[in-house]
Order: C-alpha cells, then structure tokens, then sequence
C-alpha cells in the first residue's frame, strides 16, 4: 500500500508497485512510539505474486489505531487483492468493535467471505489466508487469522505465537465430517484415496491437503471447497506494555524455513523494522524458500 496515515511525527517510505513492495512509517499512539516496515518478495514459482499486504496507522472515532495484515492468496491474486482493499474497513463497520471486539472481527471475516463468494465471477475460483494485527491506541494488540501466514509478538524476551497454523490434519475430523478427506498426495481424486486407504497405502511425502489441492483448513475464498473449509478466525488479544518489543506477520514462505525463536532473533538485531523485515526476507531465501515472502515487522516503545 502506498498510503501512509500515521500520528505525530511521520517518516514513510515506499518502494515497489501492486503487490510486490517494501517501506516503513512511523507515529505514536499514545505513549507508545509505533515504528513499522515490511518487505515483499515474489517466490521462484511460475505464476505471478500472490501476496498482498496492510501497514497504517489510522485514527478511528478518535482512537488510534494501527492495522497491519499478510494476506497469502493461492490460484491468483484476486482474493488477496479483495481482502486488501475490504477487510480492514468491514471488521471498523461492526458495530460491536469498540464493545466485544473479538465477536466484531469474527462477523467481519465471515461477512467477507461471503462478499467474496458472492463475487465469484469476477474473484475467480481462488482464495487466500490471512493474519490480521490491529493495535488499538497503543495498549491493546488483536490478532486473527485464517490459514498459515503467522503473528509473533516479542514478549518478555519470549516470542508468542498469535496465530495458529490452520493445518488440514489437525482439523482433518471437521473434514471429513463434511464430507471431504485430507491427503498428502497432491491432485488425487477421492477414488484414488479411498483405494489408496483401502490398500493401506502411505501417502507420499508432500504437505496435507484438503482433498490433495489446499494445503490450509481455513481460508477465504475457494468455493470449489467452501462446503469443506471454514473461514471463522483464530482470534488472540495481548497487552503491550513496555516488555513488548515487536511483532512479526508474516507468509508461510517464511515459517516454512524458520521457526518463531529464528525469526525474533533476527529481527531484535535490527533497531530499524524495514531493515529487520528486508533481512528476515534475505534469510527465507537463503534458505531456499520456493514461495513468495512477505514480512511485516512492527517496533513498540513505551
């Protein structure tokens, strides 16, 4: 996103165009200095970036607000791109966000989803993960998520994960109680998997996935799948106080080749987020992640 709306004192920056991007801003939210900067990186794959992204801060009926999200779309960019533009602005118009947030941001992913699917012909047949962060007037951090991008607050010297990695085999019952399977053969047809499990066969080596094609249990979009996958976020919510340090949203093409401890490790080197977010992106690929990389580091000083 190329806008910047910041509090106080502002410095940002951007560089890139569409969904491949990288810049930093800054401000305060109170007594909490809020410096922030993200880095996006397309994969070494053969279909275009399918990574979008939110970093602003924003003042809301008179609170401030920062919004920060990775959105990780699959079989194109069009629900990412949807999700960008809407999310954010649907979960401020329910009308319970001041009062029980978590129910708010609920009803707003589930209402999106449903504009989503509502917009097939023109979305297309994909879908898209994503992690929301909003922190609200310095003292409040509400995290969401569907699918596998993952939050990381820095908390105490401990990291602590906000999000939770919606895997198909950890909610491979909710599945197959709708009448789908989870396989590690990529493409298979329900027939070749039921002949595979009648024959005790072992899957191959490849990530779980819905019905061999998705490789996350919750999603937005995808309505070849609906009927099997939900789109009801993970929702967790922290205090900062002056322990918090940072945060980091990112897509799987990082975690796949990092683990929480690596990743708050690196970036607590860098005082600077936008450097911090363009190293962790330069360690994803030199650990050969296939996939587009996308970071957002977020800095808290009370």
């Amino acid at each position: 996103m190329a806008r910047f709306c910041c509090f106080g004192a502002v410095r940002s920056e951007f560089t890139g165009h569409g969904s491949t991007a990288s810049g930093k801003g800054k401000g305060c939210q109170g007594q909490v200095k809020v410096c922030y900067g993200y880095n996006l990186v397309r994969g070494m794959t053969n279909h275009p970036m399918e990574d979008y992204h939110v970093a602003d801060l924003v003042d809301v009926k008179g609170n401030e607000l920062g919004l920060f999200a990775i959105f990780d779309g699959h079989l194109g960019d069009t629900v990412p791109a949807y999700l960008q533009k809407n999310l954010f602005s649907n979960i401020m118009k329910e009308e319970e966000f001041w009062t029980h947030t978590d129910r708010a941001i609920t009803k707003a992913y589930e209402k999106t989803d449903q504009a989503i699917l509502s917009h097939t012909p023109d979305l297309g047949q994909g879908g898209s993960t994503a992690v929301t962060a909003i922190l609200v007037n310095g003292r409040k951090l509400w995290v969401a998520n569907v699918g596998d991008s993952r939050a990381v607050l820095l908390k105490g010297g401990e990291p602590i994960q906000m999000s939770v990695d919606h895997d198909p085999n950890v909610e491979r019952s909710v599945i197959e109680n709708r009448g789908g399977f989870v396989s590690n053969m990529p493409g298979v047809s329900s027939m070749v998997y039921l002949q595979a499990r009648y024959l005790d066969l072992k899957d191959s080596g490849d990530v779980p996935r819905v019905c061999g094609q998705l490789a996350v249990s919750r999603a937005f979009g995808d309505r070849n799948l609906k009927s099997l996958l939900r789109s009801e976020p993970d929702i967790k919510v922290e205090d900062i106080d002056h322990t918090a340090e940072l945060l980091v949203l990112a897509s799987d093409g990082l975690w796949k080749v990092m683990n929480n401890q690596e990743v708050v490790d690196l970036a607590k080197r860098y005082k600077d987020p936008y450097a911090a977010a363009r190293q962790l992106t330069a360690e994803a690929l030199k650990r050969q992640s296939k996939d587009d990389i996308s970071c957002i580091v977020v800095r808290f000083k009370a």
